[in-house]
């Protein structure tokens, strides 16, 4: 049966090892489960993984799953929303996966159907244990307050989410059950979507504070400084953040790719990032986000919401 391995330090994998003859399936339910709760990471290693079995240890965890809109990705998998990393070159700040959007994912899968010579590990982190590094001082001013993102609303947001292409200010002040999203008009008529969530959260499975959210990679990938603000439109500061990315560039941690592998990342606590890709001809990994079927309901996403029901693709 497949070994379970602990972490060697906070914020490492645990690693589940084959045995020979083994595959991704034949690892026990339950000590998937239990592994994955208490450590929130787990590298799975060893075990003879191709497409279909990838597909089905995704399946077999998971109800639904969203598409990851951004660019330079392959879709490999349609229906089932498998796709590539971002195939370009350039290292990537700490974050979880789809964090600026309401509907973001329980768990992320990433499999290695190819890996680098050199370079292009993937890195990650443990949002816990950011949040305990932080000073009081900064921890105390994340604590209280909230983040918005907002921004332009994608040209069907209106009839996907308010069932009308053309909405009135009257029918954005009563968006209907299930919407994640305030509405509003700039002064030149464009429609304009915002949602908030806790600046710091409690993930699924601890009832610890973690740091998980879009901050670090809008701001020390894309240079955005108001995506996300604080609940109110105000600008987080550089004195707050780049004591987190300290801290997350100090804890993070390297996997060095071996083909076949499979991270499991709680995306709820975990954040995840990279480091430059040396030759990316050779560096290939499929994603799959998932909403697990063991999930814990988070009053933050409402009752039933859309996204953990297959087939969600909102408009972007």
């Amino acid at each position: 049966m497949a070994t379970l391995i602990p972490p060697s330090s906070k914020g490492s994998l645990a690693i589940v090892a084959a045995d020979p003859g083994e595959t991704p399936l034949d690892i026990p339910e339950r000590m998937f489960v239990d592994a994955y709760k208490t450590f929130g990471a787990l590298l799975l290693r060893g075990f003879p993984t191709d497409f279909d079995a990838f597909r089905k240890v995704t399946d077999r965890f998971c109800i639904a799953s969203v598409f990851n809109e951004s660019k330079g990705r392959e879709v490999l998998d349609e229906e089932l929303n498998i796709q590539t990393v971002n195939t370009g070159n350039a290292a990537f700040p700490l974050h979880p996966e789809l964090s600026r959007e309401p509907w973001k994912p329980d768990i992320c899968f990433f499999w290695c159907m190819h890996a680098p010579s050199d370079g292009g590990e993937t890195t990650v982190c443990d949002g816990v244990e950011v949040v305990k590094r932080l000073s009081p001082e900064v921890r105390d001013a994340f604590a209280r307050r909230r983040l918005r993102y907002t921004r332009i609303a994608p040209e069907d947001a209106g009839q996907f989410w308010l069932n009308t292409a053309n909405p009135t200010g009257a029918q954005l002040q009563a968006v209907p059950p299930g919407c994640p999203f305030e509405f509003s008009f700039l002064r030149d008529g464009q429609l304009v979507q915002s949602f908030t969530r806790p600046a710091l959260h409690k993930p699924m499975f601890t009832g610890e504070l973690a740091f998980g959210n879009f901050l670090l990679f809008g701001r020390y990938l894309k240079g955005m400084m108001n995506f996300p603000t604080f609940e109110n439109g105000q600008i987080v500061g550089n004195d707050l953040l780049d004591p987190v990315k300290d801290i997350g560039d100090r804890l993070m941690m390297p996997v060095t790719w071996t083909t076949g592998d499979i991270v499991v990342l709680d995306n709820t606590r975990f954040m995840h990032g990279r480091n430059r890709i040396t030759n990316t001809a050779e560096r290939r990994i499929a994603t799959y986000f998932g909403y697990l079927r063991f999930a814990i309901p988070d009053p933050e996403e409402g009752p039933d919401p859309l996204w953990r029901k297959p087939g969600f693709r909102p408009p972007t």
